[in-house]
């Protein structure tokens, strides 16, 4: 598979549901002459965008990420074992840890999508939030 191709499975229309009763939906697309995928995410409070692209001087992909809470956080990543896994360097509340996401189950239809954290510099990692997407047919 071109390397270019490896987010293809994340576009079109996703409803995206998590936890108890959280609920949203996601649109992924291509822009700039196909080199971009935008991420169009409204979870009902939190609405986003990111855009990714794939640096082919690093081989890997690389995606940006902003949201109405006025947070931007910056990713890398690349596609392995059937997923796509994205992580960064990060503080929180003065901590510092590592975030990843990791977009895994891969199906035409479906798939499930984790926000994980490391607190021991990646050695183990545990999910903090999960969502399961379902294409809209």
């Amino acid at each position: 598979m071109n390397p270019e191709d490896q987010f293809d499975f994340w576009l079109g229309e996703w409803d995206v549901a998590w936890g108890e009763d959280g609920k949203g939906t996601n649109r992924i697309k291509r822009i700039l002459d196909d080199k971009i995928i935008q991420e169009n995410f409204d979870g009902g409070g939190l609405l986003g965008l990111s855009f990714s692209a794939y640096d082919t001087e690093r081989g890997l992909w690389c995606q940006t990420w902003v949201d109405n809470n006025g947070t931007y956080l910056d990713f890398t990543g690349k596609y392995e074992d059937e997923k796509m896994t994205l992580s960064r360097d990060a503080i929180v509340k003065g901590e510092a840890c590592k975030q990843r996401m990791v977009w895994h189950n891969i199906k035409m239809n479906q798939f499930d999508w984790n926000w994980e954290r490391s607190d021991d510099g990646g050695k183990t990692w545990r999910v903090v939030w999960h969502i399961k997407y379902t294409r809209k047919l």
